[in-house]
């Protein structure tokens, strides 16, 4: 059976000394690896017509970062609960430099761009290591919200659909050497600002036996389902609205990117939100309500509103509810995972949760090349969403709170 260093418990009680300065250092962390981690999905328009792409083809490249950075934080999960933040972050931040850079000779070649785009995967591992950090400096009563302000690192979605694009009109390479520089100089300071909780668990036990030993509790994957829900519409609308915008609506790039961060921005602001709740509810109640909400948007985008006034309510009140469920969703993983076991289980959960944003792009690219509508692509996002409402309220409900 797995084991660990014992420790004394955590007080819940006011945070000890460095935990909002490590809040700050992972929230930042977590916003420049997503945005390297999307630095595809902004430019996909561009490369369909350079590379003279089909839709599943543009669907499949700014798929390929989302998939392995989901997979990927399944071993980051459990190397963070072994060696600490304080080594992981620099170190994945340092490493994530390198396929940014070689998006600039990749641009080129379709077959090139895969490759790249799946080196591109290792920035979205970094939520595996934050969500461990955080949840170690602040006591149980407080870590909703606090959870919930370090997703709003996801955020990092938004400045990359909003800024790409602008910073592209300068020079097609230039962001890609702007975000290399700002990983650079955060790898560089997190080395020096980020730190441990004094105290923490170390697991025993190799790699393998400790994601086993989170593989089997249940719960682990009950929270799977529903992250995959709540952070994979969010994560799937990141990398995929940029074109459905363009394809349906008739945006251009920078149009389509703005609007593309106006709904992520909406989803980095109700993370919190949703955290927030689940200190003064059950997380389970808050994830029931806030997928409810998305399911009745995706029902009401599936009949195809006009943009204005109708589509763009529709979206933004989606991305209210999926950012809601992501917060909450982890404010239930901080209460019911033993401390030891954190990183592994948010290796495993998150890793679920990007890869339910790797498959509706592909979903809504393959069905608009058959069918010429995004109407299908909706009603399965409704149809999932309403399903997580239901198994929400029904069972998770009823684990106790401070289980």
């Amino acid at each position: 059976m797995d084991t660990a260093v014992k420790q004394p418990p955590v007080p819940d009680t006011a945070q000890p000394p460095g935990a909002y300065r490590n809040l700050a250092m992972a929230t930042i962390g977590f916003a420049l690896t997503f945005w390297a981690w999307n630095l595809i999905a902004p430019m996909s328009g561009d490369y369909k017509d350079r590379l003279g792409l089909s839709s599943f083809q543009q669907s499949l490249l700014v798929a390929v970062p989302v998939l392995v950075g989901s997979l990927g934080r399944i071993p980051v999960g459990a190397l963070t609960d072994k060696y600490g933040a304080r080594l992981m972050f620099p170190l994945i931040s340092a490493l994530t430099v390198v396929p940014v850079l070689l998006l600039i000779p990749a641009k080129d070649s379709y077959g090139a761009m895969l490759v790249v785009g799946f080196l591109l995967g290792l920035g979205g591992t970094t939520f595996a290591i934050g969500i461990p950090l955080v949840n170690s400096w602040f006591p149980p009563s407080e870590r909703g919200l606090a959870l919930g302000v370090f997703g709003m690192g996801m955020g990092g979605v938004a400045l990359s659909g909003y800024f790409t694009p602008r910073i592209a009109e300068h020079g097609h390479n230039l962001p890609f050497l702007v975000v290399a520089g700002a990983l650079v100089v955060y790898a560089a300071l997190a080395a020096v600002l980020v730190s441990d909780r004094p105290g923490r668990q170390v697991p025993a036990g190799t790699l393998a036996r400790r994601l086993a030993a989170a593989g089997r509790l249940r719960v682990t994957w009950e929270l799977s389902a529903l992250y995959a829900i709540g952070f994979g519409g969010i994560v799937a609308f990141g990398v995929y609205l940029p074109t459905y915008l363009k394809t349906w609506y008739d945006l251009s790039p920078t149009d389509a990117g703005t609007k593309s961060a106006g709904f992520a921005l909406v989803t980095v602001v109700f993370r919190p939100i949703g955290g927030w709740l689940s200190d003064r509810f059950h997380p389970a109640l808050v994830s029931s309500a806030a997928l409810g909400v998305a399911a009745l948007m995706a029902i009401v985008q599936a009949f195809d509103p006009k943009l204005m006034p109708g589509g763009t309510i529709a979206l933004l009140i989606m991305a209210a509810g999926l950012g809601a469920a992501s917060g909450s969703v982890f404010a239930l993983v901080s209460q019911v995972t033993p401390q030891a076991k954190v990183g592994s289980v948010t290796g495993i959960v998150g890793a679920m949760g990007g890869l339910g944003g790797f498959v509706p792009p592909l979903v809504m690219g393959a069905i608009y090349s058959e069918k010429g509508s995004y109407s299908i692509g909706f009603m399965l996002l409704s149809d999932l969403a309403l399903a997580g409402c239901v198994y929400a309220y029904g069972r998770m409900r009823n684990i106790p709170r401070d289980a």
